[in-house]
């Protein structure tokens, strides 16, 4: 059921022991936004905890430096940033029918939770997140409003993507005014890397695929890439954005295998491909510029599918893979 952000915030001063899930490969709003509202709901006095399928990126382990280590049994489940509970991985699926509340921004949202507080047109859901903090009166500490700042921040490519609208610029202004370290964090998310990420994007760059006509690039990350060039997995973040930076190029394609051997499929889009109606036909979602879907174990037939979808968004003949 789609409630509001009053009683969203009625919901979060009644209830206790929070138990806030975060979705598979995370990223910076869904870690910003259950950071967040772990840490406002311990200074509310009550027993929160925050959780990920998998282990967190070393980058943002800034965010869960003010978060408390609270020991008890969760009575609420709240997902943050989740549109469908097959993103919440293999360690939370057990939750997937027990999600009480979903605070979220995704067009593609599945209304799987008991309640569902949801902003299609927000640029990232600490800007949802923020609606309902702003609706409760609460106060935004620092580290909170560095939460929220890397949410809004990492979910608009650094304010550069469509979905940057006025608002995610006007709730970064405010954040920052409240604390936020935009410098610093914008410096960690986009402007830092590794050696090892750059030896793993040289190897990318050097197996670079281009179909229809040089509109669509595709970018493979193997574990055997990864292994020889010493790169963490959340330095193929980076790369992804890379796939449609080259002129002329309206959909990018970036194929990361797991360490099970299968492929996670990310797309980045221009006009006028649609990233989540593409991914939609793997059973993924997300934003018209940004989306994503699992491959199927053969993923040079999941990758046929998904670059026909696109030849047929721009009216041109199949090629294949």
């Amino acid at each position: 059921m789609r409630i509001t952000s009053e009683r969203a915030a009625e919901i979060l001063k009644e209830k206790d022991n929070f138990l806030i899930l975060t979705h598979k490969s995370p990223d910076g709003d869904t870690l910003g936004c259950g950071t967040a509202l772990c840490i406002m709901l311990q200074n509310m006095g009550k027993n929160a905890k925050v959780v990920n399928s998998e282990e967190i990126p070393r980058k943002y382990g800034y965010l869960f430096e003010s978060v408390k280590c609270q020991e008890f049994d969760p009575s609420y489940i709240v997902a943050v940033d989740v549109a469908d509970t097959t993103l919440l991985g293999d360690k939370l699926s057990v939750y997937a029918d027990k999600i009480d509340l979903c605070i979220d921004h995704h067009g593609t949202n599945r209304n799987y939770a008991k309640e569902v507080y949801l902003r299609e047109d927000d640029g990232a859901c600490a800007l949802t997140l923020y609606r309902i903090f702003c609706e409760m009166g609460v106060t935004i500490t620092k580290p909170i409003a560095n939460s929220l700042y890397t949410g809004i921040s990492t979910d608009t490519g650094c304010f550069r993507y469509q979905n940057a609208n006025s608002e995610c610029y006007r709730a970064a202004a405010d954040l920052i005014d409240l604390g936020a370290d935009n410098t610093t964090i914008n410096t960690i998310m986009f402007e830092t890397k590794t050696m090892e990420y750059f030896r793993l994007l040289t190897e990318v760059l050097q197996n670079m695929r281009t179909y229809l006509d040089g509109k669509v690039s595709m970018l493979i990350v193997t574990q055997e890439m990864l292994e020889r060039t010493g790169a963490s997995n959340d330095s193929t973040d980076a790369i992804t954005a890379i796939s449609r930076q080259m002129e002329g190029v309206v959909a990018g394609i970036t194929m990361k295998q797991r360490e099970n051997g299968k492929f996670k499929i990310s797309l980045r889009t221009h006009e006028p491909v649609d990233a989540s109606k593409v991914c939609s036909l793997l059973g993924g979602g997300g934003h018209k510029r940004a989306a994503g879907c699992d491959a199927e174990d053969d993923f040079k037939a999941s990758l046929q599918i998904i670059l026909n979808e696109i030849a047929d968004e721009l009216s041109m003949p199949h090629e294949s893979v």
